[in-house]
């Protein structure tokens, strides 16, 4: 994503009240790993849909904001054989999270009734849910209407469209790295087109 475009977005979105919603939404996910007792931050999307640029950004302002547990553990549907050994993670640890957990789902679209029963098992054992998701789909627990009644605390992007959707998780990574929190949700967006555009290349994921 060039500077222009996120210029653009930036004057776009501005009045809208949506880059403060994302702004919110990203302190609860700060605030959630951060909090006394808290245990991990567990990274999933759907079987079409792996997070990894997430991850990657996530990973990145875990040591830029010197908030090491904004680094997450990426949750895959499927493992293949010789993945490296972080990114060997599959759904069992849904299951086995419990008080302490935070665990981010991350779903443009449908989402399968497999994961959410092990996002349901993960709040019941106590963990917090939260969703980024594309807001439209249908009810009753295979969509995202499920995800929503499980999450405690949701950012729907409004659309699956692909630039719109990873530029709400650029934001979201961005401004829960955010060192300052009474800056600006504009602010959070100037420093991230700084660093979309100069910053060095993700190679970890």
């Amino acid at each position: 994503m060039d500077a222009v475009r996120v210029s653009a977005l930036r004057e776009r979105l501005s009045g809208t009240g949506w880059l403060e919603t994302v702004g919110g939404f990203a302190g609860t996910l700060r605030r959630s790993v951060g909090r006394r007792g808290a245990n991990g931050l567990l990274l999933v999307g759907t079987e079409e849909y792996e997070p990894w640029h997430l991850a990657a950004h996530l990973m990145d302002e875990a040591a830029w904001s010197d908030v090491p547990r904004l680094a997450p553990t990426l949750l895959r549907h499927r493992v293949p054989a010789g993945a490296p050994a972080h990114l060997t993670h599959g759904l069992r640890r849904l299951t086995e999270a419990g008080r302490g957990a935070t665990v981010l789902v991350v779903a443009p679209a449908e989402v399968g009734e497999g994961l959410l029963e092990r996002v349901q098992d993960a709040r019941r054992g106590g963990a917090t849910v939260l969703a980024v998701d594309g807001a439209a789909g249908p009810t009753g627990l295979a969509g995202l209407a499920g995800l929503a009644g499980l999450a405690h605390e949701r950012l729907a992007v409004g659309t699956a469209e692909e630039e719109p959707f990873d530029l709400a998780q650029h934001l979201v990574s961005a401004a829960a790295g955010e060192a300052a929190p009474h800056r600006s949700a504009l602010g959070r967006l100037a420093d991230l087109a700084g660093r979309l555009t100069a910053g060095p290349a993700i190679s970890r994921w």
